[in-house]
C-alpha cells in the first residue's frame, strides 16, 4: 500500500511539474538530492562502522553479556510463555541492547532469528502473544544513544549533534512504555473476551 502512495505522489508530482512549467527544477533537485543521498550514506557508513566495532569490542569486554543478566529479568516478565534457556530469549535480549544504542542494523538479524524461534515455539503461522510483544517493543524503538541521527547531524554540519540524546531517551521511553501497555490492554481484553 505504501508503494502505491508513494507512487502516486512521485506521478502527481511530475504532472504537475509538467503543466506549471517548473519540469526543469524538479530534474535540477532529483539530481542534487541524488547527490546529496549518495554523501549522506557514505558518512552514515563510517559512523555505522565505527558502532558496530564498539558493539565488538563491548561483546569482547563482557559488557554486552552484564546488560543481557541486567535485562534478563525484565523480559522474562515480558515474555512469560518463553522458557528461560529457550534461543529467542539470548536473540530478544542481544536485539533489545543493539537497539538500545541506536545499531538497527546489527539488530535486525539478531530480531529476524527471534522471531524465527519465537515462530518454532508457537508451532503456528499466527502470531503469538510473545511475537506481538516482541514487534511492540521493536517498533517503539527504545533508544539510549541514536548513533544514526547523530551521524546525520554531523554529516550536515550541526553545532551540537548529540544534543538530542536526552529528548531521545525521554521520548523513547514513553513510547516503549505506550507500546507495552496497549500490548497489554489488548492482550488481556482479548483473553477476556475469549473466555465468555
Amino acid at each position: 500500500m505504501v508503494n502505491y502512495i508513494w507512487a502516486c505522489m512521485a506521478i502527481i508530482g511530475i504532472v504537475y511539474a509538467m503543466f506549471n512549467g517548473t519540469m526543469e527544477d524538479v530534474n535540477k533537485a532529483l539530481f542534487e538530492s541524488a547527490d546529496s543521498a549518495v554523501t549522506l550514506s557514505i558518512g552514515l557508513i563510517s559512523v555505522l562502522v565505527f558502532w558496530l566495532g564498539m558493539m565488538k569490542v563491548a561483546e569482547a569486554a563482557g559488557i554486552l553479556k552484564f546488560l543481557i543478566r541486567i535485562f534478563r529479568p525484565i523480559i522474562e516478565k515480558l515474555f512469560p510463555d518463553i522458557p528461560r534457556d529457550h534461543p529467542a530469549m539470548g536473540y530478544i535480549l542481544s536485539n533489545i541492547v543493539a537497539n538500545m544504542f541506536g545499531l538497527g542494523n546489527a539488530a535486525t538479524p539478531m530480531g529476524i532469528k527471534a522471531m524465527e524461534q519465537m515462530k518454532v515455539l508457537s508451532g503456528t503461522d499466527t502470531a503469538s502473544r510473545s511475537m506481538i510483544t516482541f514487534l511492540a517493543i521493536n517498533t517503539s524503538g527504545l533508544t539510549l544513544v541514536p548513533t544514526t541521527v547523530i551521524a546525520i547531524r554531523m554529516q550536515y554540519d550541526s553545532v551540537s549533534p548529540t544534543e538530542i540524546v536526552g529528548t531521545t531517551i525521554i521520548t523513547s521511553l514513553i513510547a516503549t512504555m505506550s507500546a507495552l501497555i496497549i500490548d497489554r490492554y489488548y492482550y488481556y481484553k482479548s483473553v477476556r473476551r475469549d473466555n465468555k
